[in-house]
């Protein structure tokens, strides 16, 4: 391996590599995975000069640490934190240069739940299926890092952008999930529907990168009965025996057969990737199906 490498020396609780994911694969039982808040894994890419799809490292709540081999422009995003080089402060959400040998610290959340590290030249793990990303459902993609990992780095093909820092939006303190209700809506209570959209319910701190579990009143079915398995998508609102409703997130199943009582809108799902468990979570309906 070349100087051209990341050592982890501290992995925090979760952190992986993600990049845009595997979509386009769920015929074959393959889940997208990919980075949960995409837009902020775009963002520290921005930052380093990196292309989109470069993969980078996300982080889960307590951060991580890590030592490039040789010098290195940096940018940390997502859930805000601080960051240190060789323990002096230096700036989050900005291009920062790190030296080779130096040890990167991303601390713990201030806010939020997930943190994502870009390297100039990104995270070239080898790519499966034509994503480097951790998947935890399937086990595609490299394993979650563990302390000593050593990750190869690419070539920085673009100067990194000239900017102070750039804009990140907060965390949610009160998370809104516009949904489409349905496919199977008919197979709750007017009542249940109701309660969907006007009851509020919170994170639930099950959540993971499968699914943003939720707490709060229970949805009646008007069915008995079960579905036959049928294909799931992202943002799907499966409602388990529980009746408590589930949001699928990046690492979901593409099947399963509890019923789906709505959509959410794509555009929200960045936020539910950084919604902290107690965090409180309306669905309001946008239109029915048709």
């Amino acid at each position: 391996m070349t100087d051209r490498a990341l050592v982890v020396v501290r992995a925090g609780a979760l952190t992986t590599v993600q990049d845009q994911g595997r979509p386009g694969h769920a015929h074959l039982g393959v889940p997208r995975a990919g980075a949960l808040d995409a837009p902020a894994a775009a963002l520290v890419n921005r930052l380093v000069g990196n292309p989109p799809d470069a993969a980078v490292l996300e982080t889960t709540l307590n951060g991580c640490s890590v030592r490039p081999r040789s010098a290195v422009i940096v940018a940390v995003g997502g859930a805000p934190c601080a960051v240190t080089v060789d323990g002096r402060p230096v700036a989050w959400g900005a291009p920062v240069r790190v030296p080779g040998g130096a040890v990167l610290d991303i601390g713990p959340a201030h806010s939020g739940v997930r943190g994502y590290l870009a390297v100039s030249g990104g995270v070239t793990v080898e790519p499966v299926l034509g994503s480097r990303s951790t998947d935890l459902l399937s086990g595609l993609g490299p394993p979650p890092l563990t302390d000593g990992t050593v990750l190869p780095l690419g070539r920085p093909s673009h100067l990194h952008t000239r900017v102070d820092v750039g804009p990140h939006p907060a965390p949610p303190s009160e998370l809104v999930l516009r949904v489409t209700l349905g496919p199977r809506d008919d197979w709750f209570t007017d009542a249940a529907l109701r309660t969907l959209t006007r009851h509020p319910y919170a994170v639930s701190s099950a959540s993971n990168r499968i699914g943003l579990r939720t707490e709060g009143p229970a949805l009646e079915r008007s069915r008995a009965g079960e579905l036959p398995s049928e294909g799931m998508v992202l943002g799907a609102v499966q409602v388990p025996p529980d009746g408590r409703p589930v949001v699928f997130l990046a690492d979901h199943p593409t099947t399963g057969g509890y019923p789906v009582i709505a959509v959410v809108h794509s555009a929200d799902l960045p936020g539910a990737a950084q919604a902290t468990p107690g965090t409180p979570v309306r669905f309001v309906a946008i239109r029915h199906r048709r």
